[in-house]
């Protein structure tokens, strides 16, 4: 089995696409049209994917408290810096529970709370 992708719905495509492609470097893999109120978008390369769907008048998106995404941050210093110059703010951290991981949350567009964790060989 594999894991193919995470599907999040989102109330502004435009500003999702440009998180996820700015903040967490995805870029689009797909993108088309289920009807003519839907679009749909597949972002990353690999095997997993993360597909964010946009629903015409489907203005509120509630992603919940107890679920997030994670990503991997090759320098959390500089992604840090890119974080401050997109003013998105870091809602927790940096967390450094032990010495081989350091990591820290911020907030999608949608309200969804993603992480960006840097390992320490």
């Amino acid at each position: 089995m594999h894991f193919n992708w995470c599907t999040l719905h989102v109330s502004n495509l435009e500003a999702s696409v440009k998180f996820y492609e700015e903040i967490a470097g995805l870029s689009i893999d797909r993108h088309y049209f289920s009807g003519p109120d839907k679009e749909i978008i597949f972002m990353g390369t690999g095997e997993t994917k993360l597909e964010l769907i946009y629903q015409k008048g489907q203005n509120e998106i509630s992603m919940g408290e107890d679920i997030s995404i994670g990503f991997e941050a090759e320098s959390l210093e500089k992604l840090m810096e890119l974080l401050k110059e997109k003013d998105v703010p870091i809602t927790a951290g940096p967390i450094q529970p032990n010495p081989n991981i350091r990591f820290i949350y911020v907030k999608d567009p949608n309200g969804l709370t993603v992480q960006f964790a840097e390992h320490f060989a």
